[in-house]
């Protein structure tokens, strides 16, 4: 059931573990992740895991804490305290790093003492052996996205489909899931939710909207990051789209932005677990049409997700550079000479794009 697009269950896990461990990239990933340890001794860990469990707590973990020492300045938590733990979510985030958006959650999770969530995974960015098998054992799964799919139609029988793919795993296989509120990745700083989500969320439900959401425990997640390590091709590629041509993404462009995020400077970075949707909050929205449901839906995550977006120095600075109002107070000259230099790197509409990218959470908020 739904083997096309679910994660790879325990019984695949041993031959996949093999086939990552075997993988020519695999001394790369092993000598960033753990320089100080021989390749043989980390491919050893990999291929005695058993599960998908196993995959994360004894690798995975210790990869995705060894990328937040390298790459931020600290990674933090608020709000785990509002998840019962006798409850399955389906958590709902804004979308900033292809990867680590959802990796930063895991390793968050368990600390917490909880278990990880599933995670939704492009099927664009699925492609190569070494990608699936590392993602499929790390729990994630498939989603098309409306360019890898021949026509609407066909959009709308997979979108139906990922819909009971997430129903069938909060409800009968007693999973949590991550999935972005937009297709992509905000590339403008305006972390918004796409109404879209939240009606193929109801596709596969009860004819009763409110019910067909609340069963699902939608949590917002809010994930701020102080220094966007792909905000330089972000802005390059809104610069060609309001230039008014279509952006065409070079082979194997994904691929270098999942390791950009990976491995470029970050920060501090934070992770904010907001309240989540409860059928009291979706009641008033029952009588409304479909649409302006959805819309309503949509709007209350955004404001959920808005208000624990934690705001940093860089970001008060490109709203007063942006609009001429003073939140000096928010940062320091130091901070400031820093970000203009970040800037000045990037002159002319890179840079106005730039500055509306760190500019945009202070705005909305």
């Amino acid at each position: 059931m739904f083997d096309d697009i679910r994660p790879y269950i325990d019984a695949e896990i041993p031959e996949a573990m093999e086939r990552l461990a075997a993988d020519k990239y695999f001394p790369l990933v092993s000598g960033f992740l753990f320089p100080d340890k021989p390749v043989e001794e980390v491919a050893a860990v990999v291929r005695s895991c058993r599960s998908a469990e196993e995959f994360q707590r004894r690798f995975m973990y210790d990869a995705i804490w060894s990328i937040a020492h390298k790459t931020t300045d600290g990674l933090t938590v608020e709000g785990m305290e509002k998840l019962d733990p006798s409850r399955n979510y389906l958590f709902v985030s804004n979308h900033r790093d292809i990867v680590l958006d959802a990796a930063f959650l895991q390793v968050l999770l368990l600390d917490a003492g909880r278990r990880t969530s599933e995670i939704t995974f492009g099927a664009n960015l699925m492609q190569g052996q070494f990608v699936i098998d590392a993602g499929r054992s790390n729990k994630m799964f498939r989603v098309e996205r409306p360019d890898t799919v021949s026509s609407a139609r066909e959009f709308l029988v997979r979108s139906r489909y990922l819909s009971e793919y997430i129903r069938h795993a909060i409800l009968e296989k007693g999973e949590s899931l991550w999935i972005a509120q937009r297709n992509g990745r905000t590339k403008d700083g305006m972390d918004s939710t796409d109404q879209g989500i939240v009606k193929m969320f109801g596709l596969s439900g009860p004819s009763d909207k409110v019910l067909a959401l609340s069963e699902l425990n939608i949590c917002p997640l809010s994930i701020s990051y102080e220094w966007e390590p792909c905000d330089v091709a972000k802005a390059r590629e809104t610069a060609v789209k309001a230039s008014g041509n279509e952006y065409v993404k070079r082979p194997g462009e994904d691929l270098e932005s999942i390791l950009n995020g990976i491995t470029r400077p970050k920060g501090r970075v934070h992770l904010a677990v907001c309240e989540p949707l409860t059928r009291d909050d979706l009641e008033p929205f029952r009588g409304l049409p479909s649409a302006a449901f959805n819309r309503e839906v949509a709007s209350l995550i955004d404001t959920r997700i808005l208000s624990l977006y934690r705001l940093y120095p860089n970001n008060y600075i490109a709203a007063q550079m942006l609009t001429g109002k003073d939140c000096s107070d928010h940062y320091t000259p130091s901070e400031r000479a820093v970000f203009e230099a970040h800037l000045n790197e990037n002159p002319g509409e890179l840079r106005d794009i730039l500055l509306g990218i760190y500019a945009a959470p202070v705005i909305r908020r």
